[in-house]
């Protein structure tokens, strides 16, 4: 591969908008964190056909308004703190490459740290995706967006979806993801805090990559961090140049795609009958569907920012932001604790709207935290032992 990077020799200034979505990202996904009760999946009965209607219309909306869109924002912000980390090292000489490297290893640690409460981690995925994207960083645009391009077809599902055109007996791809998964209910119920920790290393990790694989979250994660990467190469978070009137066009294309997108991804898949084609149809389609959801929100957020008065309110998310870190695996701990057996065990009362409310009011307590510790201090607690961590041994 012929590289033809060099460093853009702009500052790389820290941008309020990537930290405003970054915490709206990280509130999102601790919301669908709450409302699945962490992995659990283990709900008590409606006590009237009322509280199950309000549950379901909790549920329903709670994944079509935030499931696969936060997780996209947050990826695709990882790719733009990649670029810059890269850059700002670039313009003083300094390969970022080897440091970033090692950088993923630490986060593998703090994704084997969160397996111990949840066993959903997404940071040891993040880690891999980020160790794949190292020989892309110095890649040129042309070969980006041809990478981007190709992971957006989905190159896995769009085989499946051939392999069952060919063959109708084909079976969708199951790695079998469920029975890991399932391995870890009795620890959550029954077990103890150990129990629970063994049960995220031994089932949570491997049950994490075979889930992503089988719902092409694997290419979509790589797909986002590149799409972060061209965006900081862009500078299009800036407020320069035409920046805002192509989040404009962003904004108003992404609204007439997810028209078209919704009604195909509610109806066509169904209209198949076979299985396999089906099934990577759906996959492809609510891909497809959550970014143009994803990029409404990014470019309404950014133009909302820089275009109006709801610039002072959005500010206030800012610090929460700051520290999705410290917010993601605090959320870890909070949740178990909440909901596992070897907590408070909650999962034996709490349906889904209390469950929902339980998730509002982490946020809330995370969100008073994060304000007054940004208001002392540079990062968030885990945030400087990364930073810390990632330059070891730099002579100063």
């Amino acid at each position: 591969m012929k590289y033809t990077y060099a460093a853009s020799g702009k500052p790389n200034t820290r941008i309020d908008v990537a930290d405003i979505l970054r915490g709206i990202a990280i509130a999102g996904i601790i919301l669908i964190h709450f409302i699945e009760q962490l992995n659990f999946y283990v709900f008590p009965e409606p006590t009237s056909e009322l509280w199950a209607t309000v549950n379901k219309a909790v549920w329903d909306s709670t994944f079509f308004l935030l499931a696969g869109k936060m997780y996209a924002i947050f990826a695709m912000l990882f790719g733009l703190s990649f670029y810059i980390q890269h850059d700002n090292q670039a313009q003083k000489g300094i390969d970022f490459r080897p440091r970033f490297l090692w950088r993923m290893i630490l986060l593998m640690l703090f994704g084997l740290f969160d397996l111990l409460f949840y066993n959903g981690d997404i940071l040891f995925i993040y880690a891999v995706c980020g160790v794949l994207i190292i020989p892309l960083i110095r890649a040129s645009n042309k070969v980006l967006i041809g990478l981007i391009v190709l992971l957006l077809m989905q190159p896995v599902e769009l085989v499946y979806l051939i392999m069952g055109l060919i063959n109708p007996e084909t079976q969708p791809l199951d790695l079998g993801s469920g029975n890991f998964y399932g391995a870890i209910i009795a620890s959550q119920s029954e077990g103890n805090i150990i129990d629970v920790a063994i049960a995220g290393v031994k089932n949570g990790l491997p049950a994490n990559f075979v889930w992503a694989i089988e719902n092409g979250r694997m290419t979509q994660t790589v797909l986002f961090f590149l799409i972060g990467i061209m965006l900081g190469r862009t500078r299009l978070f800036y407020n320069e140049g035409n920046n805002l009137k192509i989040w404009k066009k962003i904004l108003y294309g992404s609204v007439i795609a997810f028209a078209v997108l919704l009604p195909l991804y509610i109806f066509v898949p169904k209209a198949v009958e076979i299985r396999c084609v089906s099934n990577s149809l759906n996959v492809a389609l609510n891909m497809w569907k959550n970014i143009s959801m994803m990029l409404f929100i990014v470019s309404g957020v950014t133009l909302l920012y820089y275009n109006t008065s709801a610039k002072n309110w959005l500010i206030k998310i800012a610090p929460y932001g700051k520290m999705s870190l410290t917010n993601y695996l605090g959320q870890s701990i909070i949740g178990a604790a909440l909901f596992y057996n070897w907590g408070l065990g909650l999962f034996r009362y709490c349906g889904h709207t209390a469950s929902f409310l339980l998730g509002v009011a982490c946020i809330i307590v995370q969100f008073i935290f994060c304000t007054w510790w940004m208001k002392h201090h540079k990062r968030g607690p885990f945030e400087q032992l990364w930073c810390w961590a990632t330059w070891l041994g730099k002579k100063k």
